[in-house]
C-alpha cells in the first residue's frame, strides 16, 4: 500500500506529470538546446576545416544564439513588462548574451544559455517531488467501478457512479466513492488518508472514503458521494492549492530580487569601467543569476506537504508558518478533540414515554441522519433494530436536531433547547452527564444521559505543548458544567468556559486573541467559526467532513492529539528553514558577484557556480523531511 510519501520518494521526471502547456515548454527547450549544440558544433568545424573564412563562421555562430536566445529574450521582456522577478534569471541571462555578442565573443554567447538550459534540467528534477506525490495520490482513487444493477456485477466509470448506487468492492480494490456500507464486513486500509497504519474494520453502515483500500472481506457499499465530490478529492484539490502558499517571511526576497537587477547591472558596469574587461562584467552576469532565491518559500513548502501528508495532515495555508510557530494560547473543543467523543449511554429517565425502546426508537428518527457523536451514540442503542429513516431532518448546530414526517414531529436535543422551545423539562439530570431529551408531538418522552472519557494520551499532550511554550489552554464547549469541569481536571487544561452556542464561542475566541496568538482545535462542525476566525484553526478527524476541510487552516485526518504538538514542531522548524534558505542564497549571490568581479569565476564557470544557491537551498529544504522522519 503506498502513501503519499512513498511516492514523494521515487519522484522521476516523466511528463507523466506535466500539463500540456509545461509539456510543450519542455519539448520547446529541448529542441532549441539541440538547436544551439549543432550550431556550435557545426561552427567550430568549420572554423577549423576552413579557418579563413571568418564570416560563415560567426554566421553559424549567430543562427545557434537566435536558436537558444530568443525564447530566452521574449520571455525576459515578458518579465520586464510585467514585473515578474521569477524572470530574473532570464533577464540577466539575455542582457549576458546580447553582452557577448556584440563583443565579439560568440562562443560565449551560445554555451552561456546552453549550459544554464541543461543546469535547470537537474534543478527541476530535484522539485518534482511534490507533483509526483500529489499525480501518486490521484492513482489511490479507482477510476473504475463494479456496479450491482439487476442481481449482475458491471464494469463501469467511476465518473459515471451516482448518489444511491449500490457497487461491489473486493479485497484489494481501491474505493473510487465515498459510500456507506450496506452489506458485509472487512477491513480497510486507510493510511493513505490518515497516517494510521492499523487497518479500520467496517460492518453494515460504516461509512467507508475513496482512495481508502479493502484488505479482506467482500463488501457491497452504497454510493453517498459521487465522484468529484468525494473527500478525497477535496484533499487533492487542497495539495495542489498548497503548492501555491506564499509565506508573508519572502516578502522581503520579492522586494529585494526587484532592486536586485539594476543592483547587478550597476555593479557589471562598475567592474567594466575599472577593469576594463567586458568579460568580468559578464561573468558578473550570469554568476548572480537568483535562481536559489526563488525556491526559499517553495522548496520546503513541497518537503512540509509530503511529510506532513504522510502523517494525515493537510496545510491549507500561510498560517501554518506564520502563526501557528508563535502559538501561545489553544483553545480546544471537548467533543470528539479531547474526548474520544464515543458517548455512552449512562442511564436514561422516562417522563411519557412507556418503556426505553419508545424513547430511543423516537429519538433514533431524528438522530439517523447526523453525525454527532450523541446521535451515533442513539442509533448504537438501536441495536440494527429497524429505525424509521422518512423523517425529514432540520440540524440546529449547537441545539439539537427537529425531525418532521408528516404531521409528527419530534425533537431531540439539549435541556436549555428544549425549554427555549416552551417545553417544562426537569433540570434535575442536567450534573449527570452530556443529556438529551426527547420530546414527539408535543409530548416529552424522556431523556438519555451520556458519558464521555478523555482520550488517553490527551494529559501528556497538554503537558507537552506547555513544555513547547504554550502558556494558556483552554476547554470550549457546549456541554453543562458538571461534564466539563470533569475533563478539564482529568488533563490538566487551564480554564474552561461551557454551555456555549457557537456563535458564543466565537466571541470568546475574539476576545482571547487580544494580546495572543490562538490556535483553535476542534471538529469543524459545530467549531465551524471559531476555527475559521482563530489566527489557525485545527480540525481533527476531518475525513470525511466537508465543514472541518474547508473552515480550518489545518485538517487532521485522524484524531491523534499527539498530532498538535508535531504539527507546532514542524512549523517552527520550517519557518527557521525558510529563513536559513533566506542567508544561504544572498550569501552565494554576493560571493558568487565577489568572485566574478574579481576575475576568479569566468562566464562559463558562472553559468554552473550560479546553481550552488538553489542547491544548497533544496539540501537545506530537505531537512523538513529528516525532522519528521524522527518525529515518527
Amino acid at each position: 500500500m503506498k502513501n503519499m510519501a512513498d511516492i514523494a520518494g521515487n519522484g522521476h521526471f516523466s511528463d507523466v506529470h506535466l500539463s500540456d502547456k509545461e509539456k510543450l515548454k519542455f519539448k520547446n527547450s529541448i529542441l532549441s538546446l539541440s538547436g544551439a549544440l549543432v550550431c556550435l558544433a557545426a561552427g567550430h568545424i568549420y572554423g577549423r576545416i576552413f579557418p579563413q573564412q571568418d564570416i560563415i563562421q560567426v554566421i553559424i555562430y549567430l543562427v545557434g544564439i537566435c536558436i537558444i536566445g530568443i525564447p530566452m529574450f521574449i520571455t525576459a521582456i515578458r518579465g520586464l513588462v510585467c514585473k515578474d522577478m521569477k524572470y530574473a534569471m532570464e533577464i540577466l541571462v539575455t542582457i549576458a548574451m546580447i553582452i557577448s555578442t556584440l563583443s565579439g565573443q560568440f562562443l560565449l554567447a551560445i554555451l552561456i544559455p546552453v549550459i544554464l538550459t541543461f543546469v535547470h534540467f537537474l534543478e527541476e528534477k530535484s522539485i518534482m517531488g511534490g507533483r509526483d506525490a500529489i499525480e501518486g495520490l490521484k492513482t489511490m482513487q479507482a477510476e473504475k467501478a463494479i456496479i450491482l444493477k439487476d442481481g449482475k456485477e458491471i464494469l463501469i466509470d467511476a465518473k459515471e457512479l451516482k448518489s444511491g448506487d449500490t457497487i461491489i468492492i473486493k479485497p484489494g480494490m481501491y474505493l473510487p466513492v465515498d459510500g456507506e456500507v450496506v452489506f458485509g464486513a472487512s477491513s480497510i486500509d486507510q493510511k493513505s488518508l490518515t497516517g494510521e497504519s492499523i487497518p479500520k474494520t467496517v460492518e453494515i453502515e460504516d461509512p467507508v472514503f475513496a482512495g481508502t483500500v479493502n484488505i479482506d472481506g467482500n463488501i457491497k457499499v452504497k454510493v453517498t458521494k459521487e465522484y468529484a465530490d468525494t473527500s478525497f478529492q477535496k484533499i487533492v484539490k487542497l495539495l495542489e492549492d498548497s503548492g501555491h502558499i506564499q509565506m508573508p517571511d519572502t516578502k522581503i526576497v520579492d522586494k529585494f530580487i526587484f532592486y536586485y537587477i539594476p543592483l547587478t547591472l550597476v555593479t557589471a558596469l562598475l567592474v567594466w569601467l575599472f577593469t576594463q574587461d567586458i568579460t568580468r562584467a559578464i561573468a558578473i552576469l550570469v554568476a548572480s543569476c537568483p535562481c536559489g532565491h526563488l525556491l526559499i518559500n517553495s522548496a520546503p513548502m513541497i518537503a512540509v506537504l509530503a511529510d506532513s501528508a504522510k502523517r494525515g495532515i493537510l496545510i491549507k495555508n500561510s498560517s501554518f508558518v506564520e502563526h501557528l510557530g508563535e502559538t501561545d494560547f489553544i483553545i480546544f473543543d471537548k467533543t470528539g478533540t479531547i474526548t474520544n467523543g464515543i458517548l455512552e449511554a449512562g442511564s436514561f429517565h422516562l417522563d411519557h414515554a412507556s418503556d426505553f425502546n419508545e424513547l430511543i426508537m423516537a429519538a433514533s428518527c431524528a438522530a439517523h441522519a447526523s453525525l454527532h457523536p450523541i446521535s451515533k451514540s442513539i442509533i448504537s442503542l438501536c441495536e440494527r433494530k429497524d429505525i424509521d429513516r422518512d423523517f425529514e431532518i432540520k440540524e440546529h448546530i449547537g441545539k439539537g436536531i427537529e425531525g418532521k414526517k408528516g404531521d409528527d414531529v419530534i425533537y431531540l436535543g439539549s435541556y436549555s433547547w428544549m425549554r427555549s422551545l416552551g417545553y417544562q423539562v426537569s433540570d434535575k439530570y442536567e450534573n449527570s452527564g452530556a443529556c438529551d431529551w426527547v420530546v414527539k408531538n408535543g409530548k416529552i418522552l424522556g431523556c438519555i444521559v451520556f458519558k464521555d472519557t478523555p482520550r488517553d494520551n490527551a494529559a501528556q499532550v497538554i503537558s507537552q505543548l506547555k513544555s513547547m511554550g504554550v502558556s494558556r489552554t483552554c476547554l470550549l464547549t457546549g456541554d453543562h458544567f458538571q461534564s466539563a469541569k470533569k475533563i478539564q481536571d482529568a488533563v490538566g487544561i487551564d480554564e474552561m468556559q461551557c454551555e456555549l452556542l457557537p456563535e458564543q464561542k466565537l466571541d470568546c475566541v475574539e476576545k482571547m486573541m487580544e494580546g495572543h496568538t490562538v490556535t483553535v482545535i476542534g471538529d469543524g462542525i459545530n467549531d465551524a467559526l471559531a476555527l475559521s476566525r482563530a489566527h489557525v484553526g485545527i480540525a481533527m478527524g476531518a475525513m470525511g467532513s466537508d465543514t472541518a476541510i474547508q473552515s480550518a487552516d489545518i485538517a487532521l485526518m485522524n484524531n491523534n492529539l499527539s498530532n498538535i504538538p508535531y504539527v507546532i514542531k514542524l512549523a517552527r522548524r520550517t519557518k527557521d528553514i525558510i529563513y536559513q534558505n533566506i542567508i544561504l542564497a544572498f550569501s552565494v549571490s554576493i560571493i558568487m558577484i565577489f568572485l566574478a568581479g574579481a576575475g576568479i569565476v569566468t562566464p562559463i564557470a558562472g553559468a554552473f557556480f550560479h546553481n550552488i544557491g538553489a542547491f544548497l537551498v533544496l539540501l537545506n529544504s530537505s531537512r523538513v523531511s529528516q525532522f519528521g522522519s524522527a518525529q515518527t
